[in-house]
């Protein structure tokens, strides 16, 4: 099943086999665009502007069906090209792993396999088989962010947030 809830996509996880066989980047291209482009993606960006035209966030792109269309747009935008840079082009330019394995039940207690899952946030593992710290997850992320921040309007600047965080 490749579909969390039966709904949203995720392409990514497998099961642990025991044996790893890495990918190659075609592959991790390939994961990437099946989680980035599949019609679920635009159902969630279009729940999130609803739910940003509700609150009248980001007030350049005005009220009505125009700006829910760009807020529809921005957000699905931000949510693929995260998707592309933390499982696809990260992954091919770090030699990483963006496969998630899930190691069920026989694995370990409740309290591991939670730790374990929580813990890939912050490891993963080398094409090589060895593990280190996940930098395409956070590049990847960081990346997608500063991208999202050159089309998102009205968002604040580095001395704002700065600012806003001294206070």
């Amino acid at each position: 099943d490749k579909r969390v809830l039966g709904v949203l996509p995720n392409y990514r996880t497998i099961n642990e086999t025991g044996t790893y066989e890495p990918i190659d980047a075609k592959h991790k291209l390939i994961i990437a665009s099946k989680d980035s482009f599949d019609y679920p993606l635009v159902l969630l960006s279009a729940a999130f502007a609803g739910l940003s035209q509700l609150e009248n966030s980001n007030q350049s792109y005005h009220q009505g069906m125009e700006g829910f269309g760009k807020r529809l747009a921005a957000n699905y935008a931000t949510q693929a090209i995260g998707n592309m840079m933390t499982e696809g082009f990260f992954p091919v330019m770090l030699h990483e792993d963006p496969r998630y394995r899930r190691i069920g039940p026989a694995g370990g207690t409740k309290k591991y396999r939670t730790w374990y899952a929580f813990s890939r946030i912050f490891v993963t593992r080398a094409d090589s088989g060895g593990t280190h710290f996940n930098f395409s997850e956070w590049g990847g992320n960081a990346t997608g962010v500063a991208i999202s921040n050159l089309y998102q309007p009205d968002q604040r600047n580095w001395k704002d947030n700065g600012s806003a965080l001294l206070q």
